[in-house]
């Protein structure tokens, strides 16, 4: 081979093999194109700078423009050599395979590529495979070259050594960096670990977090829930109370203003009368029991004394100053006129004859009947008569008592009935009972 051809140069100092290894014209091109098909496997860093520019051409075109430089690098720079065979073993070629574990070829295997493959990869006996495959072609190596004079080969003996320390020096700095970026992988490997543990153990908390929140939110809206309900609860009781105090209210002041009207009505008959009851029995009458001889004398015609049963008792009481006369009605129809006239009759007799009263007298008046639900016919009315029926579970007993209950203390409040219960419960509320009978004659006098 002459000085200037720009294929690979003789390697020496192999230790599986000859000293030197001569590649022909044909084996050094296939060996050029198989490194450029090879060179963009190869990671960036591990591209000599030289042959970086060419990887953006195409393999073909690559071979043919960086040929000299990849003859040089290939003969000079072991570790791209040993980059190129790295990338050659990771495809899938059988051939690639069989030289590299050392196999027996097909004899239908290309002799060239056969050739350039074994000096890319370097395997066991690599020399005598390149030198069979050269043989295979066809065509003898290349000769060695004339021996130089001792002098010049010592000079580049040494120049080459020089090199080579430099190379072995470079190659020791990038296994140190490569360890040092390995460790630095190691250590950035483990702290994304832990950086992922952590941000799990984040998600999990914040998960966790998220649970309590919803949680107490769900609580604080039952909370509410039921606050709410306590409030429309309470402001139902304080309407209802407010309701009740506003009929509590107009009560009192009806009761009120009554007594008022009471009170100053009777400041003009306090000369003739105390407001007291009028008692079947006066002073003189105590003094007749002791004195005189036939004690029923005293009330003979004529006496100031009033018998329960008198109508002048009733007359009496209604004088006074604005009384208010309560009616169990059919307590007075029944013992008059059950007899003779129908329930529908006895109620209008009574409502009329009251209506009398009510226009002779200044007296409030009120009758009461059992069972607005079991009245048939229209209900009776007349002036000045306020009548009403007792409700659905109700006797007009109770009816009356109330009545007379909620009247104030000191105004006239009669109670005509002749059910001893009534006149009882009526007496404990300040009432004056009066006999049904007097309230009869009194209607049938007028």
């Amino acid at each position: 081979m002459s000085s200037g051809d720009d294929g690979p140069r003789p390697k020496s100092g192999n230790e599986d093999g000859p000293a030197a290894v001569f590649l022909t014209d044909p084996v050094r091109r296939k060996t050029i194109e198989i490194a450029a098909a090879a060179m963009p496997g190869l990671a960036a860093p591990r591209v000599p700078a030289r042959l970086r520019k060419y990887l953006k051409f195409s393999p073909t075109k690559r071979a043919k423009l960086a040929r000299g430089d990849l003859a040089a690098e290939l003969t000079d720079n072991d570790d791209f050599r040993a980059g190129l065979a790295e990338v050659l073993q990771g495809t899938d070629s059988s051939l690639v395979r069989a030289i590299d574990a050392g196999e027996e070829l097909s004899p239908m295997a290309d002799p060239g590529e056969v050739a350039a493959l074994a000096y890319l990869l370097r395997p066991g006996g690599w020399q005598e495979l390149v030198a069979t495959a050269t043989e295979a072609i066809g065509e003898e190596p290349e000769p060695a070259p004339a021996a130089e004079p001792d002098e010049s080969a010592s000079k580049r003996a040494a120049a080459a050594e020089k090199e080579n320390q430099k190379l072995r020096e470079a190659l020791a700095d990038q296994r140190a960096a490569a360890a040092r970026l390995q460790e630095d992988l190691r250590r950035s490997r483990k702290d994304l670990r832990e950086a992922a543990e952590r941000a799990d153990k984040a998600a999990n908390d914040l998960a966790a977090e998220r649970g309590r929140i919803k949680q107490a939110d769900t609580q604080r809206r039952s909370e509410r829930r039921r606050l709410e309900s306590e409030m429309d609860s309470l402001r139902a009781q304080l309407e209802e109370a407010r309701r009740s105090d506003r009929e509590s209210d107009r009560l009192y002041s009806t009761r009120l203003w009554l007594l008022l009207e009471t009170l100053s009505g009777t400041a003009t008959g306090l000369r003739r009368e105390l407001g007291l009851e009028p008692a079947a029995e006066r002073p003189a009458d105590y003094v007749a029991e002791q004195r005189s001889a036939d004690p029923e004398e005293r009330l003979a015609e004529g006496s100031r004394g009033l018998a329960q049963t008198d109508p002048q008792r009733l007359d009496h009481l209604l004088s006074l100053p604005n009384p208010h006369l309560i009616v169990d009605g059919y307590n007075v129809t029944i013992s008059a006129w059950g007899e003779t006239l129908t329930l529908e009759q006895q109620r209008n007799r009574l409502v009329q004859g009251l209506g009398a009263v009510a226009a002779a007298t200044n007296a409030e008046v009120t009758v009461v009947f059992d069972g607005a639900d079991a009245i048939f016919g229209a209900k009776p009315s007349a002036r000045g008569v306020r009548v009403l029926f007792s409700a659905k579970g109700q006797i007009a007993d109770d009816v009356v008592v109330d009545l007379a209950r909620v009247e104030p203390e000191g105004r006239v409040v009669i109670v005509v009935s002749s059910d001893q219960e009534v006149v009882d419960r009526a007496r404990r509320h300040g009432a004056y009972p009066v006999p049904s009978p007097l309230l009869v004659k009194w209607i049938q006098r007028t």
